[in-house]
Formats: structure tokens, sequence, C-alpha cells
């Protein structure tokens, strides 16, 4: 049976008194980001500003003590709000504040029994499944869905929303109703944040923003101008809400979306900023910490949460030692919930909307997108196919098409491994593959010599015994070595199809030599008829070895 000091996080036991400083400055530095955006986020979501801080404040909290990251901060992200509003649009449109809240709850419920789910199924692994092309393609479709979603708030129009591009056309056509007080508030708050990112990196600037706009609100006495603001917030502790269960026959796809795209970002996030001689980042723990993170918020009407990238690189440039940072920011967000919500209502919705696009514009990256496009064009097409599959079919299809493109191209990548033709290179026993880079290269007349790669099994040794076949047919050899250093696994199917092959071979005068055999591969061989043919005079150890016996029997 455990003792109380064993359930203690490692970090409290091991505090260091000399952290306390840094933490508190990282911590309230932080709340300066996450608490703006947080309360932004809610309202990508059709949620009240409240959600935002109430997702701040418990998830962090439970994240603090469970997690294993040092520094991530754990509330809710872009993606993460625009799945939600998806989600949410479907279950209760129309609804009001209070069914949203519980309808969201209910969402963030099973997405963290989801994670902790799978986390005691030990599915770590499944946040490698989403390759970084797909999820570039994908974030950059969310960037431009939330855009155009925030964009009719800075405009000041009205009309019934629909799919992107009839959300595009309506905005279009709604232009010339452009409401001009909101319109500048929206763009001055634009500028501002660019401006501030640019200039000055290290300043809050959501946060002055949002200052800026709660003052111009009370001095200018923006409301008479026609500029909505966000008008009343639900102050005082976030109270318990009791999730609506009927609901989770229609929401339960949803969860499973958002549970993977939370995870993925968690994992990324705290990965990406884990510093060396720090605890590491363990995948499990990470599931079952970010589900009880989202299963103790739902609660008390937080919304899915999951880890913010940007908001984790504040956190640590802002000098974070360990997870008490975060338990500061979570501070703030009650202390925001208890005294200063009635001054947030004064801000204007147009400053929300721009510090929701300002910093969604990032999440798309051209930089990215060129990057890809340089070095593989297959993979470009992944990222634009998943980008189109957000924009075109939705955020929920878009993951579904995302993680069906990633498993399409890992079957790709696995079904149509290099078969390398190796030649000399002048002057050496260096033997690599044959490129149009060095045509002077040697070939051994009568003798070639394959370099397979990869697992060898039954869903890609027809198309290995395609290549091999026309490469031997082109240069007609008496002796076929392979070289087999780089295949570290030979899966029943495919060696009947070698034994078969080798058969074929031999009945046409053409000799099988293996070579550089990893141990688990030659102990099949050996252990199979293929093994009795070849015997040890063909079986052996190096490619050297190989080309000298091959050169002694001419």
């Amino acid at each position: 049976m455990k003792s109380f000091s064993d359930i203690i996080p490692g970090w409290i036991k091991n505090y260091d008194k000399s952290w306390l400083r840094p933490d508190v400055v990282a911590g309230l530095i932080t709340s300066a980001i996450v608490l703006p955006k947080a309360m932004a986020y809610a309202t990508i979501a059709g949620l009240p500003v409240q959600v935002g801080l109430y997702t701040v404040l418990i998830p962090m909290v439970i994240y603090a003590v469970t997690g294993t990251s040092t520094v991530l901060s754990v509330s809710t992200t872009t993606t993460l709000a625009i799945l939600t509003a998806a989600e949410l649009a479907q279950v209760a449109p129309g609804g009001d504040q209070e069914t949203l809240i519980v309808a969201s709850a209910t969402l963030a419920l099973l997405v963290g029994a989801m994670l902790v789910v799978a986390s005691a199924l030990r599915l770590g692994f499944i946040a490698n499944f989403i390759s970084e092309p797909v999820l570039i393609g994908f974030k950059g479709g969310i960037a431009m869905v939330i855009i155009m979603d925030q964009l009719p708030k800075i405009f000041g129009i009205h009309f019934e929303k629909g799919g992107f591009i009839d959300n595009g056309i309506s905005i279009v056509t709604n232009l010339p109703h452009t409401h001009v007080p909101t319109l500048i508030v929206g763009l001055v708050m634009i500028l501002l944040l660019i401006g501030f990112e640019k200039f000055t990196p290290k300043a809050p600037a959501p946060l002055i923003v949002v200052g800026l706009g709660i003052a111009a609100a009370a001095f200018l006495s923006l409301q008479n101008f026609g500029v909505e603001l966000i008008g009343e917030i639900a102050t005082g502790m976030p109270t318990f809400r009791m999730p609506n269960l009927s609901l989770i026959g229609s929401l339960w796809p949803g969860a499973l979306g958002i549970s993977l795209m939370s995870f993925t970002e968690t994992i990324a996030a705290g990965r990406a900023f884990s510093k060396s001689g720090e605890p590491p980042v363990l995948a499990n723990q990470e599931l079952m910490a970010t589900g009880l993170a989202n299963a103790g918020g739902a609660l008390f009407g937080a919304m899915p949460a999951g880890g913010g990238t940007s908001q984790t690189a504040v956190n640590r440039l802002a000098g974070a030692k360990s997870q008490f940072s975060k338990l500061v920011t979570a501070a703030m967000a009650l202390l925001t919930l208890l005294v200063l919500a009635p001054v947030l209502g004064l801000m204007p919705q147009a400053t929300l909307a721009a510090v929701v696009i300002v910093y969604s514009v990032g999440l798309f990256k051209p930089a990215d997108f060129k990057a890809i496009s340089t070095i593989r064009q297959t993979e470009f097409i992944w990222a634009v196919c998943a980008l189109i599959g957000v924009v075109m079919l939705g955020t929920l299809k878009g993951i579904l098409v995302s993680i069906v493109i990633s498993m399409i191209a890992l079957a790709q990548q696995t079904a149509n491994p290099p078969v390398h033709y190796l030649v000399r290179k002048p002057g050496t026993n260096v033997f690599r593959p044959q490129t149009a880079e060095h045509p002077e290269d040697e070939e051994i007349p009568g003798l070639v010599i394959l370099r397979p790669e990869g697992r060898i099994f039954f869903g890609n040794a027809s198309r290995i015994g395609e290549k091999m076949r026309l490469i031997i047919a082109e240069q007609k050899p008496r002796v076929v070595v392979l070289e087999m250093s780089g295949v570290f696994d030979l899966e029943y199917t495919a060696l009947k199809m070698l034994i078969e092959a080798e058969q074929r071979f031999r009945d046409e005068g053409i000799e099988i030599w293996m070579v550089d055999m990893n141990p688990a591969v030659y102990d099949i061989i050996l252990r199979s008829s293929l093994g009795e043919v070849l015997t040890r005079k063909r079986m052996l150890f190096s490619l050297d070895i190989a080309v000298e016996k091959f050169r002694e029997g001419n």
C-alpha cells in the first residue's frame, strides 16, 4: 500500500527554494498571454468568455500535479476551440449559455475519459501516427477556418454562418454593411498586436491590447458608437456542472478526434520545450495527465483542454523551473474570476477577434509548406490534402482526412521500400547505390549486388521482387548478391516468395548469394529450405568476402 509520501509529485518533494522567484515570475508572465487567449478561444467555440478562464484554472492545476513536463502550459488552443465549436453546433445549435456550457463540459468529460482509457491501454505511440507534413496542413486549414470565422466580428457584420466557402461569399456580399467604428477598433488592435510581436516580442502583447481595448471602450464610450462589447461575465468560482449523459451518443465521434488532437498538441509542445537534465516527457503519463485535466475541468464547466505551444514557449522563456509556475497562472485565472471579471466585460468583441486572428495566422506557415515541397513533393501533396480536407469538409472530417492520409503515406512507404543496385567507387572497395551523380562508378561484369531496405513482408515482397527482376533482366548476371544489412525482418510469406525466386533463378543458371544478414534474418533463413539450398557457401559475412569469392570463381 502506498504511503502519502509516495503519491506526492516528485517536483514537490524535491522543490528547490531558489526556484520560487523564477516560477512566480514565469507564471505571472504566462498568465498575461494565456488568460486573454483562453477567453478569445472560448468565443471561437461559441461559449461565454468565463469558460476560457475555467479552462485555465482547473486543468492547469490538475496537470501541474499529474503531468511530466516541467514547463507545459495546459488550457485550450485554437485547434481544440474550433473542434469544440463544430461539435456544439451539431448538438446545441442556438442553445443558451447554460446549455452550451453543459454540452461543452460533457464533451470535455468524454475527451478526458478517452485519454485516460488510452493511457491505461498504453496507446501513447498513437501520437506518432500523424506525420509532420499532414499536421502542418491540418493546422494551416484550421487557421483559415478560424480567421474566416472571426472576420465578421472585425467588420461588424452579421449573417447566418455555413461552410467555409459560404462564409467567404457572405463576408464579401456584406462588406457594404461594414460597421466602420468596429472595423477601426479591430484593425487598430491587429496592428498593435503585430507591432508588439515584431518590435517587443517579450511584451505580453495580448494583455496590453486587451487593456487598451477596455480603456478605449470605457473612456471613449465605444458602445454608444455601436461597437459590440463582451458584456456581463459571470463572476466567482466555477460551480459543479452535471454532464448531460444523453449527449454522449452524439458527441463521442467528435470527442475521439479532439482527444487525438489534444494529446498530439500536448506531447508535441511538451517534447519541443524539454531540456536535457529535466524529467523526460512520458507519452502514456501525458495521456493520463491530460485526461484527468479534461475530466476534472469538465466537472466545473471547462471546455476541452490541451498543451499550448505558444504559451509553453512563453513559460520556458520566462524562466520557469517547475510545475509551480502553472499554479501561479491558475491563481491569476482565479483572481480574474473573483475580481476582474466586471472590467473584462467592457472589452470590445473586435478586440478578442483581433487576438484570435493574429495568433491563428501563426498556425499557417507557408515556409513549412515550401520546405516540404523542396524536399519531397509527395509529402507536400499530403499537406495540401490535409489543409483542403479541413477547409472543405470541416474540422472533424478534416482530422479523419489527415489520419487517413497519414496511414496511406505510411502504407505507401512500407509497401514500396527501395532496392538499391550497388556499384563500386573507382579505386576503392566502397560500394554505393548507382546514381547519375557518379557515372564513373564501376560495375563488376557477371555480378549484380542488390540492397533491399526495411522489413520485407507480404505487403511489399512482390514489389521488391519486381524491382529486383527488372535489374537482373537488364544486367544478365551469373551471380546476384543480396546485401541484407538494411533488412531487419523477413516475414514468412516473403520468405516463401524468396525461396521460389531462388529456384527460378537457379533454373536459369543464376546463383543467389546472401551477405551481411542481421542475426534474426540469418536465423530465419538458416531454419528454412532456402538455408539448406544456399548453405554457408552462399551465405557470407560481408560484401567484401562475396566479391572476392566471385573473383576467385572467374
